[in-house]
């Protein structure tokens, strides 16, 4: 589709010195010159759909208000040498075409599974659509990964990003309740790329919002089975041969699913199977802290991915379904070639009492941050 209008919009920041870590752990940070860079390239159902390139002079984050997508992620390694470390297409505008696992986008209302596509809510069993053998997956057949969100770009002195905001009516995919949301994706002076969240509804309904971005520290020259990982979670929720959680919340303790020192991700998989496509529980309560919940490093490349966030969980895929996929730059994205890591609630929690409960009523507000820490490790 060839946009009616094409422009673009370039703000940049100031200098800013930032603080040098002398650890083994440093900083990528010397100096921020904050630059964002807005262009439109394509326009869908009746609105553009903008190309963003948040850059801080360090890292680099392209971005888009179609589907509420992070596209690139661009980071250097321990040698400086830059490259992305986002699984994605070659531009923008393939994601309104082309179809893809949820590279980078934002997954709602409800991400990850619903047992049997239905729930119960005060008496009312909600039929959902079947987009995951007979389950519901990621908010339905066009959930919030297709809509073009309304963008507005902001910046200060130690952040830059997009504001966008969505409003999916009452019965879209199947959801009772006007549910307004806005999310904000922003890069920060210290290379974070943080993420937040915030819905509120008319009518009582449930929500579970994430972003899929699959990640691999290596810049895509092969899988992901020589990242180094390690969760600060104690238990993980066990699933049935669908993929759907079987209610029960497990100790991690003496599985492959026990990542609290440092594991490489190939044995583990090794030791648990085909890979992993689970719920690593964070809290079993929520609260609006935020915890450390992921660390991940790239041994040869040097670089390290915290990950933070204030939710009860994140679901932990190892891209055990993808096959020669063509992806960016004429890549063949193959098993294992990314990792997600989806800071959410628990998956299926409506259909499941002893889970945090997913259910927002009128007056409440939603609330979910994440942050993606970069780093590099000598």
């Amino acid at each position: 589709m060839k946009p009616k209008n094409i422009f673009y919009i370039i703000l940049t920041g100031f200098l800013i010195g930032a603080c040098s870590e002398k650890s083994t752990n440093e900083s990528m940070s010397k100096e921020i010159n904050f630059n964002i860079e807005a262009k439109q390239v394509a326009e869908h159902q009746g609105k553009p759909v903008f190309e963003y390139l948040l850059d801080n002079g360090n890292m680099q984050v392209e971005l888009s208000n179609y589907g509420g997508l992070v596209s690139k992620i661009i980071v250097p390694d321990k040698n400086g040498n830059l490259e992305n470390v986002a699984l994605t297409l070659d531009h923008v505008k393939d994601f309104l075409t082309k179809p893809n696992p949820f590279f980078g986008a934002t997954a709602g209302r409800v991400a990850n599974r619903i047992a049997n596509a239905e729930f119960t809510l005060d008496g009312v069993t909600y039929q959902l659509a079947k987009t995951n053998g007979d389950n519901h997956l990621h908010g339905g057949v066009e959930g919030f990964n297709k809509k073009v969100w309304d963008p507005e770009i902001y910046s200060n002195d130690s952040v830059m990003g997009v504001k966008m905001t969505y409003l999916s009516s009452d019965g879209e995919e199947g959801y009772p309740g006007n549910l307004e949301t806005t999310l904000w994706m922003e890069l920060t002076t210290d290379n974070i790329l943080r993420i937040r969240f915030e819905s509120t509804t008319d009518k009582r309904t449930i929500v579970n919002l994430t972003n899929h971005t699959y990640f691999n520290l290596g810049g895509m020259k092969r899988d992901v089975l020589d990242h180094e990982f390690q969760f600060w979670a104690d238990y993980y929720t066990p699933v049935d041969e669908e993929l759907i959680p079987t209610g029960e919340v497990k100790d991690v303790s003496n599985t492959p699913f026990d990542f609290r020192s440092p594991k490489i991700l190939g044995d583990q998989i090794a030791a648990n199977g085909e890979g992993f496509d689970h719920n690593m529980v964070m809290k079993l309560e929520k609260s609006p802290d935020m915890k450390h919940f992921v660390r991940v490093k790239h041994p040869e490349s040097g670089r390290v991915m915290d990950m933070f966030s204030d939710n009860t969980g994140v679901q932990f895929y190892t891209a055990n379904f993808l096959s020669n996929f063509p992806g960016a730059n004429g890549k063949i994205y193959e098993k294992h070639w990314g990792f997600c890591l989806e800071s959410q609630n628990w998956p299926d929690a409506i259909n499941h009492e002893n889970f945090p409960s997913p259910i927002l009523n009128p007056g409440e507000k939603y609330e979910h941050q994440i942050e993606y820490k970069f780093s590099v490790e000598k």
